[in-house]
């Protein structure tokens, strides 16, 4: 008799009966949470397919017979054979079906406490059949099941901590339900458990890293009890995650509030190019010069933060020359500008009347990501001497639109978000475009689903200012590194029509057009001089074309690949140049 062998997690060989050529796919989950049945054996028709099977453990999805009745029987751990199953289920399988089974529940339901909604406790298998393979690119699939016995029907909510977003993933979960596949964008979020129809009233809240799990499809289940007392000191309730492969991880509980804060030094005072920044009397930066940055970084929310600024090289907080209260929302995600001058009657006046102490300005609803292919920038006008001005940009036939309109000293603009691409930027006086006080040139090619902080920084006339550093635009990354944006050569430039910009980072970017017949172009952004490979491989890795084996410039580079010859289908094309390396997809039609 023939029988398929397969090798389950734990690497041990086990025997499943025999089929013929049609099969499905079965992913099992340990889910009962019964201290007695911490470890169990399953048998398929008679047949040992799982030996001290642990709880909280999961198999991959096995090829097993579809089209025949299975009977799955579990029985105790170290069980001497079918004669020591304690249940028995039987299930049928479709030919080509992909199905979960989850065993639950308790073996006495009278020694352990009711299930809120009535619902019926006694160990079972949870059948699931349609359980999706995977996901598209930035997403992944999941299901959910419930299954703590003692807890109530919940909603199941998610957020992404660096945005105010809140939604409601699945509605009136109770024990036993196994809700419908969902596709979700692959963002680190928090899963929040809540009463049904309650949105406040959080049970329980759990960091899920989605980003690292991205093209996937899992299960998150429900585990354990909310009263292990109540349940023979059973496992405590938690939410875990199964993975296709079995690979099983428990999501942890989401700590303390936090928010995301990055901070800014752009106070062009000359007795302020280096500070010292304490929270709460805590030390947090140490001599953090001029127009550095930090990246975002998690700090407590919902209490008052007492952000103190002192002269670098201080012994202590009490050294602080200014301190400012901070109170900041749980998950969000802010900006603090430090700005202004210690003495500012030692300083040009502001031409529009405004404040130019030394202070703290905070931007709340800050981003750490753009979307669909765009970069979220923001402004902020940090130049004590200059008047109100609009931030502009030129087209390529010369015009003039204007992107940020009437800031004035110690403003954040609110967000754009624009096309990663190269611009001209124009500083004009407020309300007089024909007045170019400056132009910048800004590479965004690199930028695409990324943000900034563009600020302007130092003085229009340092010998005014204590010959204080001079007036330019910057920009803020996430990741805490500071850009210059090089002065452009004209305001009717183009920056992207010059070999001399500077990108931000390496970046490749998507081909266009994408499907194409039989022309498209490659872009792709380097942050500095080097030698760069840009190759185009079929879908068996194979390459086709060697499009760029040479060193190149700092800046954005476009290369015109031609299909002529190459079969219909998708390629793949790399670019690498130092240690960066990144491929993209295109597909070829005729």
């Amino acid at each position: 008799m023939k029988s398929l062998t397969i090798i389950l997690i734990n690497l041990a060989l086990v025997a499943f009966p025999a089929l013929a050529l049609a099969g499905a796919e079965l992913q099992v989950i340990h889910n009962s949470a019964d201290p007695a049945a911490a470890e169990v054996d399953v048998y398929i028709n008679g047949d040992l397919a799982l030996d001290d099977f642990a709880f909280r453990t999961a198999t991959p999805f096995l090829d097993v017979p579809s089209g025949v009745e299975l009977n799955i029987g579990v029985a105790p751990g170290n069980s001497t054979g079918p004669i020591d199953i304690l249940a028995s289920f039987p299930v049928t399988l479709d030919n080509g079906g992909r199905y979960l089974a989850v065993a639950n529940g308790v073996l006495d339901s009278g020694a352990f406490a009711e299930n809120p909604d009535g619902r019926s406790t006694g160990f079972t298998l949870f059948l699931q059949d349609h359980m999706a393979s995977g996901a598209w690119w930035g997403t992944v699939k999941l299901r959910a099941v419930h299954g703590a016995s003692d807890a109530p029907a919940v909603d199941i909510r998610t957020r992404i901590p660096a945005y105010d977003y809140n939604s409601l993933l699945y509605g009136n979960v109770a024990y036993g339900d196994i809700g419908r596949t969902r596709l979700v964008f692959a963002r680190d979020r928090i899963i929040d458990v809540t009463l049904p129809g309650q949105p406040g009233t959080v049970v329980a809240s759990y960091n899920a890293p989605l980003e690292s799990l991205a093209r996937q499809a899992f299960v998150v289940f429900a585990s354990g009890f909310l009263d292990p007392e109540a349940n023979q000191g059973g496992e405590g309730f938690g939410l875990f995650v199964a993975l296709s492969d079995g690979t099983v991880v428990a999501l942890p509980a989401a700590g303390e509030p936090t928010a995301r804060l990055q901070v800014i030094h752009n106070a062009a005072d000359p007795a302020a190019s280096e500070v010292d920044i304490y929270v709460n009397g805590d030390l947090l930066l140490n001599d953090f010069a001029f127009r550095d940055a930090t990246p975002f970084i998690d700090v407590p929310a919902g209490v008052q933060l007492n952000v103190g600024v002192a002269p670098g090289n201080s012994e202590s907080a009490e050294d602080a020359l200014a301190v400012f209260p901070l109170t900041l929302d749980t998950d969000g995600t802010y900006v603090a500008m430090a700005t202004g001058v210690l003495d500012p009657t030692a300083f040009a006046e502001n031409p529009a009347g405004n404040s130019i102490g030394f202070t703290v300005q905070p931007l709340a609803d800050a981003r750490e990501m753009g979307y669909w292919g765009r970069a979220a920038v923001v402004a902020f006008h940090g130049a004590t001497d200059a008047p109100n001005v609009d931030i502009r940009r030129t087209t390529r036939w010369g015009r003039s639109l204007k992107i940020f309109g009437d800031l004035g000293y110690g403003d954040f603009s609110s967000y754009r978000f624009l096309r990663a691409r190269s611009y001209t930027l124009q500083v004009t006086p407020a309300g007089d475009p024909g007045t170019v006080v400056a132009a910048y040139q800004a590479d965004l090619s690199g930028l695409g689903n990324g943000a900034a902080v563009v600020f302007a920084s130092g003085f229009l006339s340092p010998a005014d200012n204590n010959n204080g550093a001079a007036f330019g635009l910057f920009a803020a990354l996430p990741d805490g590194t500071v850009l210059t944006l090089p002065a452009a050569g004209g305001s009717d430039l183009l920056a992207e029509e010059k070999s001399d910009v500077v990108a931000f980072k390496a970046a490749l970017d998507q081909n266009y057009p994408n499907p194409f017949n039989p022309m498209t172009t490659i872009s792709f952004s380097l942050p500095k001089d080097g030698r760069v490979s840009l190759k185009v491989y079929d879908i068996r890795g194979r390459m086709v074309r060697n499009l760029v084996e040479e060193t190149r410039g700092a800046g954005r580079h476009e290369v015109t690949f031609d299909g002529t010859g190459l079969a219909s289908g998708m390629y793949m094309y790399q670019v690498t140049s130092g240690d960066f390396t990144q491929t993209r997809r295109m597909t070829l039609v005729k």
